[in-house]
């Protein structure tokens, strides 16, 4: 097998949420970009997060101001960019007995408030939980609480998304490939790379971005012949999903004795997604899983305020990623900081490493990246992102409108006009999942027909291709459970069917190329 050559100006190792970031605003700063990543994209840290685009209002008690603003600015920004798979979330935090004084919870939620500009999101105030909706599912004695506001993500959506605009402003996306191997010659970057399939590719690049998360130290120590005076701490964050627990909108904040908090927040319309936890892991990070006392620790501190008992067997999925921290001198894995680090060498060929970060600043994060390395590349073009929209989210024009959030369900209503042949419910899907994209994947079709075979319900040939040829998705656990949630609601065989039909029309390609 012939060994491929690549040239670029930054390769990016790794496809979560930094490296897919990161390679977007590099593309649209008209630099070349190759981006690997030995699995799927957002296979891991990326897709099990809480899913929340927030300032991170237990941040206030840690002193970490800056990290907090920061987040609370770029919720918004993130809001606009892609309000298709993000929105508005309100929060309720109810007051027990033994926590935080009232007056003090109130003085965070105003700091919370006021750090940053709002157009968006409404202010926190207190409620009667005796008369709000969010108070029914509770216990009586929880009598007053806390509202404020948050915004929730589709996080591997929110990944791929990101390398989608990459691709579309010329960046190559390598999924399933490994960088095995990279070292400086003649001013440059080579890097050996191997697809899952054992293709060899060599990539020559002016800069690297080792932005690996949880692998960060693990691939400069193996794969470059660089070190790091940085040390990461893995902390494991799991979540637990059951059937629905309440009916209204509301998510819930609870606070544990401890300090801890955990969230409760509405998922996929059938289910709540309870999470998550912060212990110190020293395992494979290749196989994260949630263990048995977290299991019991989210159960029941979720029963300490829900009328109903919650135990594990009522769960019906879990997922479970190592967040990759700077390690500071805090001794509770909660309290580790949640800001991100950059380390440049800035040697002939710079090789800058990402340490830590959050999902709410990754967009930040990618912006100070490029604006460190640019130079070294002779690269002048201003940052563009705050200012763009992600692919979908250009609901009224290219540019990032409060009106696309507040008026996204006039937007879904108008795409279930137009394509008043499909079935209401489907049509809501695609317009979360895909936006304005939506329009591509259903051109030329007119009739249910149109859509090709119904692989399972409510998912069409059609959007399998889209999937396929459109986000790089080859498999079932691609489709069923990173560019889509479908695996929650579909029988539990489907995945084993999807494989098969998909390694069924790999087969009839390769006959006729024959």
């Amino acid at each position: 097998m012939a060994q491929r050559n690549m040239t670029c100006d930054v390769l990016v190792i790794g496809g979560g949420i930094n490296g897919a970031g990161i390679a977007r605003d590099a593309a649209g700063r008209g630099l070349s970009v190759v981006l690997c990543e030995k699995d799927d994209l957002a296979s891991h840290t990326s897709s099990a997060s809480t899913k929340l685009i927030h300032g991170g209002l237990r941040y206030l008690e840690y002193y970490e101001f800056n990290l907090v603003r920061k987040a609370l600015i770029e919720r918004e920004v993130l809001l606009r960019s892609a309000p298709h798979i993000m929105w508005p979330l309100r929060f309720v935090m109810p007051h027990a007995k033994g926590q935080r004084p009232a007056w003090m919870i109130r003085a965070g939620l105003f700091m919370y408030d006021h750090l940053a500009h709002r157009d968006l999101l409404p202010g926190s105030r207190g409620i009667n939980l005796k008369t709000h909706a969010a108070g029914k599912p509770l216990k009586p004695e929880f009598a007053r609480g806390f509202e404020y506001s948050d915004g929730w993500v589709n996080d591997a959506r929110l990944v791929v998304l990101n390398a989608v605009d990459a691709a579309e402003k010329g960046a190559v996306i390598l999924t399933r490939t490994l960088c095995e191997k990279a070292i400086r010659k003649d001013g440059r970057w080579q890097a050996a790379l191997r697809t899952a399939g054992g293709e060899q590719l060599q990539v020559s690049a002016r800069c690297m971005v080792n932005a690996t998360g949880p692998w960060a130290a693990h691939f400069l120590q193996t794969a470059t012949p660089q070190t790091s005076g940085k040390t990461l701490r893995l902390i494991k964050g799991s979540h637990i999903i059951v059937k629905r627990l309440f009916d209204h909108p509301y998510a819930y904040i609870f606070q544990h004795p401890d300090g801890r908090i955990v969230f409760a927040i509405p998922y996929e319309e059938d289910f709540t997604l309870i999470g998550t936890t912060d212990i110190d892991y020293h395992g494979d990070i290749d196989r994260v899983a949630i263990d048995s006392d977290e299991i019991a620790y989210l159960c029941q501190l979720s029963s300490q305020y829900f009328e109903k008992e919650i135990t594990p067997s009522e769960v019906v999925w879990s997922y479970s990623g190592v967040r990759p921290l700077v390690e500071d001198e805090a001794a509770d894995a909660a309290a580790v900081t949640r800001d991100y680090r950059f380390e440049l060498d800035a040697q002939d060929a710079p090789l800058l490493t990402v340490f830590g970060g959050k999902i709410t600043t990754f967009r930040k994060l990618a912006e100070e990246a490029v604006d460190l390395i640019a130079p070294a590349l002779s690269n002048r073009h201003g940052t563009w992102t705050a200012k763009a929209c992600l692919p979908g989210g250009d609901i009224h024009g290219p540019r990032p409108q409060n009106r696309s959030v507040r008026e996204f369900d006039k937007f879904v209503q108008n795409l279930q006009q137009k394509y008043a042949w499909l079935p209401p419910a489907l049509m809501a899907r695609y317009a979360r999942a895909y936006g304005t994209r939506a329009r591509a994947m259903l051109d030329g079709r007119r009739v249910l027909a149109d859509m090709g075979e119904e692989l399972a319900p409510g998912l069409f040939a059609v959007e399998v291709n889209y999937l396929i040829h459109r986000e790089w998705a080859t498999c079932a656990a691609d489709i069923l459970w990173r560019r889509s949630k479908l695996g929650l609601h579909l029988p539990p065989n489907t995945a084993e069917k999807l494989d098969a039909w998909l390694a069924g029309q790999q087969e009839n390609t390769l006959l006729a190329r024959a």
